[in-house]
């Protein structure tokens, strides 16, 4: 019985190694071009939210009668709203175009919610209390936050769900999560892209800087991901860092991202 178990496992490995070299070169190189275009998508998102904030944070007239904000798409354009508390009209609209620094527009006129960002706080209100469900296993460590970033996928919803941080000197990386859901907000699926948070430090005790960061993926998730590229986006200006690596135990091989050249790298199979 324990031979027939030794085979059967020997077997299963057998399998296993067998699907991992199924991605021919042409096929990762596709994948990973798909990725990146989505880290791109998602860190227009996040950038237009984070400046946007800094904005409103110090228009004294505004800052502290707002509520939640919105950020969403329209053409070359990113925008972001902020509601009022009672999330019945906009206080302030920020727009940027091609991920630029400044905005392209600042609206500071109170109107009333258009269409699309009824359609968002909708999908938001609808989402956000299925998130506390046990089953998707999302946490929040001290010292850390979630943001949450919609993006329209077809007919459905993208939500992720990514972490930050006000801490100096490291990028945060893990504990990120993509939910979807259909027209109405109800999710249909999910996914973990790492097991858990991984804090990458830029800098040493000592007063040294790091030059490269890495860090390992699940075999579930054998890629890269979007959530990866955006945060790096995010912080690695903040530091001296240009590319991170990720390894991939499913495919054998590393694959570095350099935010300046805005390229993927993968490399040979180990």
């Amino acid at each position: 019985m324990k031979q027939a178990l030794k085979f059967l496992f020997i077997f299963v490995s057998v399998i296993i190694s067998a699907q991992d070299l199924k991605y021919s070169d042409q096929e990762i190189q596709k994948k990973l071009d798909s990725i990146k275009v989505e880290g791109n998508t998602l860190f227009s998102y996040e950038k237009a939210s984070w400046q946007a904030g800094d904005l409103m944070a110090k228009n004294k007239k505004i800052n502290g009668n707002t509520g939640i904000y919105l950020t969403y798409k329209v053409s070359d354009t990113t925008k972001t709203v902020f509601l009022n508390k009672d999330q019945t009209s906009i206080l302030a609209e920020y727009s940027f175009k091609n991920n630029q620094t400044k905005t392209s527009k600042e609206i500071l006129v109170q109107r009333e919610l258009n269409e699309t960002e009824k359609k968002l706080k909708n999908i938001r209100a609808t989402i956000i209390p299925q998130l506390s469900n046990p089953q998707y296993g999302i946490t929040v460590p001290q010292g850390y936050n979630l943001n949450l970033v919609i993006i329209p996928f077809n007919e459905n919803y993208k939500v992720y769900l990514i972490p930050g941080t006000s801490q100096s000197g490291i990028i945060p990386f893990g504990n990120d999560y993509l939910f979807i859901s259909d027209s109405k907000g109800d999710i249909i699926s999910n996914q973990k892209f790492h097991s858990r948070l991984i804090p990458t430090m830029t800098s040493m005790e000592n007063g040294g800087t790091v030059t490269m960061s890495t860090h390992s993926h699940l075999r579930t998730t054998p890629f890269i991901s979007a959530t990866d590229i955006c945060t790096f986006k995010l912080y690695a200006p903040l530091t001296k860092l240009d590319e991170f690596s990720v390894y991939s135990p499913a495919l054998g091989i590393y694959m570095k991202y350099n935010y300046k050249k805005d390229t993927i790298e993968k490399g040979e199979k180990l």
